[in-house]
């Protein structure tokens, strides 16, 4: 049953941190769940007023949502952000555990942070790492984490969105028409597509080769800056044309459900629609996609960033053998960055929770993270049928009007049956 929501906002000051803007949901009347409190937040979006904090305390919990208000600081800046709303939120009064909850691109940012609380910032200051972690200081581990419908990372997801046909890195034009996805003579329709196996290994091959490039690039510029070499003393701008992460600018994957990321690896268990539960091979039903080819248009696409942040925030390393198909993407080197879900989640031994919305693009990567979470023993991993990104149905793979039924309410019936068996 649920309850009336109490919101409070206030601003969290200190020396460090200036202007946090945080909103606090609780139900008006305090029950048996109010100590659990929730941080919720997106790597970059505002998450006020998102589903997941109203959904949750409906049912009882404490929920804390923040959002940065310069959303150009770095991955490691925003750790010590997350950690100064997790120590509010700790010593709110009546809160005794603390879940961090990650929806998309901000499992990135939660797993990150909960994999430094457990094991320290030295994982991910390594040489293998194509960037050192700046220190974020201590940060607070949580009892828990969940990662909802996220995406493989904010690296990889920039590596995806890539356009490959980019031979300039100083401009958007002047692109090379055999890696142009959106031509006819490649394979490109208004209604389908028909690109070859020819094409693909040719495209998803340059992808690779180009986010490689940048990360030299971006390396020896953070090198030749620490050796007083560097056009700044602390940075560098960085523009990366057809580089946009969005989904709008998302390129091959989108075109081909049916193709890319269509299915499980394995059998996990599916919420489905009547109320039931199967544990089988979980199907995507999302529909393609086209995207948009804006790599041309600097305001559009562009990825304007600097050579430290592109780094930290949206880089890995791939190898020769970089692809992906029906069931999930390989050739990643998830160790060489900590701004992905996968390469953070070996790190986290607390318990975790995932849940991928078969009605989203994004789905697949909910399996990829249990996979090299093996440190965490409690781990659940499951599937709502029909849901979008965003948790409500994804209507547009629907046969008729309501044929996914209310998938919010399975997804977050769920979250509250996980929770309450554990805290």
């Amino acid at each position: 049953m649920k309850q009336e929501i109490k919101r409070t906002f206030l601003m969290l000051l200190d020396r460090e941190i200036r202007n946090l803007p945080v909103m606090i949901y609780e139900p008006r009347v305090p029950g048996g769940k109010s100590h659990i409190g929730i941080v919720l937040q997106h790597s970059d979006d505002n998450y006020f007023e998102f589903m997941p904090a109203l959904e949750l305390a409906a049912r009882g919990y404490t929920v804390a949502v923040s959002y940065f208000p310069d959303p150009t600081i770095s991955l490691d800046r925003k750790l010590m952000h997350v950690g100064r709303v997790t120590d509010y939120l700790k010593n709110y009064p009546g809160v005794d555990r603390i879940v961090l909850l990650g929806h998309s691109g901000g499992a990135t940012l939660m797993s990150a942070y909960q994999a430094v609380a457990e094991k320290g910032c030295g994982v991910f200051q390594g040489p293998e790492k194509v960037i050192a972690m700046e220190d974020p200081g201590t940060l607070q581990a949580a009892d828990g984490v969940m990662f909802l419908d996220a995406n493989l990372g904010n690296g990889v997801m920039t590596l995806l969105s890539l356009d490959p046909a980019v031979e300039n890195e100083e401009k958007g034009v002047g692109r090379n028409p055999e890696l142009d996805l959106y031509s006819p003579a490649n394979g490109f329709g208004a209604e389908s597509c028909s690109h070859s196996d020819a094409f693909i290994r040719r495209y998803v091959g340059a992808q690779g080769k180009r986010m490689n490039g940048l990360i030299r690039y971006a390396r020896e510029r953070v090198r030749a800056i620490s050796e007083g070499e560097g056009n700044f003393l602390d940075d560098e701008p960085m523009i990366i044309p057809g580089g946009s992460q969005i989904k709008p600018y998302n390129k091959l994957f989108p075109l081909y459900p049916e193709r890319f990321f269509a299915h499980t690896k394995k059998k996990w268990m599916l919420l489905r629609c009547d109320g039931t539960r199967e544990e089988r091979i979980v199907p995507c039903l999302r529909t393609a996609f086209r995207g948009q080819d804006k790599t041309d248009c600097y305001l559009a696409s562009t990825l304007t960033t600097t050579v430290k942040r592109f780094l930290s925030s949206a880089a890995v390393c791939v190898n020769e053998d970089f692809g992906y198909d029906e069931s999930g993407i390989y050739g990643v080197n998830w160790d060489s960055s900590y701004c992905t879900g996968p390469g953070n989640a070996k790190y986290i031994s607390a318990p975790m929770l995932l849940m991928g919305m078969t009605g989203s693009y994004e789905y697949i990567a909910a399996e990829q993270i249990y996979e090299r979470a093996v440190e965490a023993k409690d781990k659940t991993l499951v599937f709502v049928e029909g849901a979008g990104h965003n948790f409500t149905p994804a209507e547009e793979a629907e046969k008729y009007s309501g044929e996914f039924g209310d998938t919010a309410a399975r997804c977050f019936d769920f979250v509250d049956e996980w929770l309450t068996k554990r805290f």
